[in-house]
């Protein structure tokens, strides 16, 4: 069966309640307005200020579950890696790797973070097409689970650093399917013209390489066709087919396969696309690579926060163009990024619980940076928002906080935690006096006048 034909921007927005029907963790009060679990959204704006990202717990935990029991029930032997370039704040961490997650991490940076939020080693896969000599013996000395290796190149170096360290690194190779995603070209990673794996047919005699060099342990093979795939699971099952044909060569070799790793990418519905499921991707990965009964591993990360998340701001202005009713907002792009740079789409939410249901009107949304760009909605139908009023962008958990900058001196947005009716600061908002902190002006140029 085909599936749906995605949402196009010649189809109606979905108005307030359709959000929320899908999104059960927030619901709209008649007293508090928007609340979060059991967290009136509007309080943690008042005392925290904006923009304040927000996470909920309950639906971290939820979403994984999830995903776990999707597994679980397609007869798979699988393991759940969290792709912390989404969000790496250590609370969310924390609460992942309580639930038996792992971590899937590109940079030494990432591995640090999974191992401060109490992620053990082995649980940590290590991806990423340009890994340093640096971040290979990192990794190597911290005890990851495997590295997942993309170039011939790469191999060697993964070897030197080995041989150098005394250490045996567990290696995985990621194959290029040349598989078409479907998804936004910028996050598309399985055509044979992007920088990701190892071109398919060269695959099986890297891995017989991979097999005969002292210091590596080779554990399997690692795929990943791309981020926010919505359009079914035809590009899945053809990219696990692949690896499936692949993995059956190597076994008939005598070559050692003990795990495959299939990415992540499982999109989800930002507007009203209709998005696959969890139980479908499981589907999937049981009819491809099932029959080799060899365990494997899943790499998700939008799936698991995207929707855990919410960026709340604050009006600073209405201003009546020519042409457009303009809602400027105190967060901008160097906040959330994702429109800008992907023309991606967030449903935007008032706090207030009678703008729920005041009159609608187009407007263009929009921040303070000095870009045109810095437009996060337009045409949306939302209620006069004098200044001081308060919005929630959705679906903000991923790649959000973890893409935002201090562009035009603003300084990084607090981030806090809901669990149940409990709320915490777990990243203050950066302070002006800290931007400037680790500047240093030489001494040749003086003292300021």
């Amino acid at each position: 069966m085909a599936s749906p034909a995605p949402a196009t921007r010649d189809t109606p927005d979905p108005d307030f309640a359709e959000l929320l029907a899908r999104r059960p963790h927030l619901t709209a009060h008649a007293f508090d307005g928007l609340v979060m679990d059991d967290v009136p959204l509007v309080q943690i704006a008042r005392a925290v200020g904006t923009p304040t990202w927000v996470y909920s717990a309950g639906t971290l935990r939820r979403r994984h579950a999830m995903l776990r029991d999707a597994l679980r029930d397609a007869g798979l032997t699988a393991s759940i890696h969290f792709a912390t370039k989404c969000n790496d704040s250590l609370a969310v961490l924390r609460v992942l790797n309580a639930e038996g997650a792992g971590a899937d991490v590109v940079s030494g940076g990432e591995l640090i973070g999974a191992r401060a939020a109490g992620i053990p080693a082995d649980r940590i896969v290590f991806s990423g097409v340009g890994k340093t000599r640096a971040e290979i013996a990192q990794a190597l000395a911290e005890g990851v689970l495997q590295l997942n290796a993309e170039s011939a190149e790469e191999i060697e170096m993964i070897a030197a650093v080995a041989a150098e360290t005394g250490r045996i690194a567990p290696v995985a190779l990621r194959v290029n399917p040349d598989v078409d995603a479907r998804t936004h070209a910028k996050i598309s990673t399985g055509l044979a013209e992007n920088k990701f794996g190892i071109a398919y047919n060269d695959a099986a005699a890297l891995y017989a390489r991979l097999s005969s060099l002292p210091g590596i342990r080779p554990v399997g093979l690692a795929v990943h066709i791309g981020s926010q795939i919505t359009e079914g699971m035809a590009a899945y099952r053809a990219a696990y087919a692949r690896v499936a044909d692949l993995a059956r060569a190597l076994l008939s070799r005598g070559l050692p396969i003990e795990r495959l790793d299939c990415g992540g990418g499982l999109g989800i519905p930002y507007r009203d696309e209709i998005a696959p499921s969890p139980a479908a991707l499981a589907g999937a990965i049981k009819a491809t690579l099932g029959p080799l009964n060899i365990p494997v591993m899943m790499e998700p990360g939008r799936w698991i926060a995207g929707p855990a998340g919410v960026l709340l701001a604050s009006v600073i202005l209405q201003k009546r163009g020519a042409a457009h009713r303009f809602v400027v907002l105190d967060a901008a792009m160097n906040d959330l990024i994702r429109p800008a740079m992907y023309e991606s789409w967030h449903g935007i939410l008032p706090l207030a619980p009678d703008a729920f249901h005041a009159p609608r009107a187009p407007a263009e949304v929009v921040g303070p940076v000095c870009e045109s760009s810095d437009t996060f909605a337009r045409g949306r139908g939302l209620p006069d928002l004098p200044p001081g009023s308060l919005v929630a962008f959705l679906d903000a958990g991923a790649y959000g906080s973890t893409m935002s900058s201090t562009y035009n001196a603003r300084p990084l947005a607090a981030e806090v935690l809901v669990d149940g009716a409990r709320w915490a600061v777990t990243r203050p908002r950066q302070s002006h006096e800290a931007l400037l902190a680790n500047q240093v002006v030489p001494d040749w140029l003086g003292s300021p006048a």
